[in-house]
């Protein structure tokens, strides 16, 4: 991305760390729980800086929210992935990695549907909306492989489940185990659509 005259050589880099700097400070403290002075202290550059590659602080929740997308995209899929070919284990992947995630002691649910709680209108919704269709595209991709009839229909409700049991994990501590019971509803959801017991449904 060009960037204006005085700034650094690396543009893409300085951007690449501000985003990566910025991100646990908003899902830690909210879209609106610190503002441009104390963000750009945090991350270590003047406000000038800031407008310079994001055009305002709008700009930079926009970029984080689409970075880190991407970063829980990609490790869903990959935890997918990683369980094999079967369709049922890597459902159950899923959910175990998302059981994983509720654990953390920074836990603060989906920074996603955070945003788009707090604000509730462009860009933060459209941004949700994405992330979740990218979600709906893995599970259409297992769905179809477990032979479903109704393969986005068997995702949809799927969708729900992963979602649901983020939302739960973070708003109901009464329910710590909010993956483990979304993840015996997914798979019973998947074999009565056609896939045969995961190996790991008893784990």
């Amino acid at each position: 991305m060009p960037v204006p005259k005085g700034s650094t050589l690396d543009p893409e880099r300085t951007r690449a760390a501000i985003i990566e700097s910025a991100m646990p400070i908003l899902y830690e403290r909210g879209l609106d729980g610190v503002g441009v002075a104390e963000l750009c202290a945090a991350v270590g550059v003047s406000k000038e800086t800031l407008y310079r590659h994001f055009g305002s602080k709008e700009g930079l929740i926009e970029a984080v929210l689409e970075a880190r997308s991407d970063r829980v995209t990609r490790w869903l899929r990959t935890s997918a992935e990683a369980a094999g070919e079967d369709p049922a284990d890597q459902l159950a992947a899923v959910f175990d990695a998302l059981a994983d995630w509720h654990a953390e002691p920074d836990f603060r649910g989906c920074a996603l549907l955070n945003a788009a709680a707090q604000h509730h209108g462009a860009p933060e919704l459209d941004l949700a909306g994405r992330h979740l269709e990218r979600r709906l595209a893995l599970l259409t991709e297992i769905a179809t492989r477990a032979g479903a009839t109704d393969p986005g229909a068997l995702a949809r409700q799927l969708l729900i489940l992963v979602t649901g049991s983020t939302v739960v994990a973070d708003q109901h501590p009464a329910t710590p185990d909010a993956a483990r019971l979304a993840r015996q509803a997914a798979l019973t959801l998947l074999q009565a659509a056609g896939s045969p017991p995961s190996s790991r449904e008893h784990r």
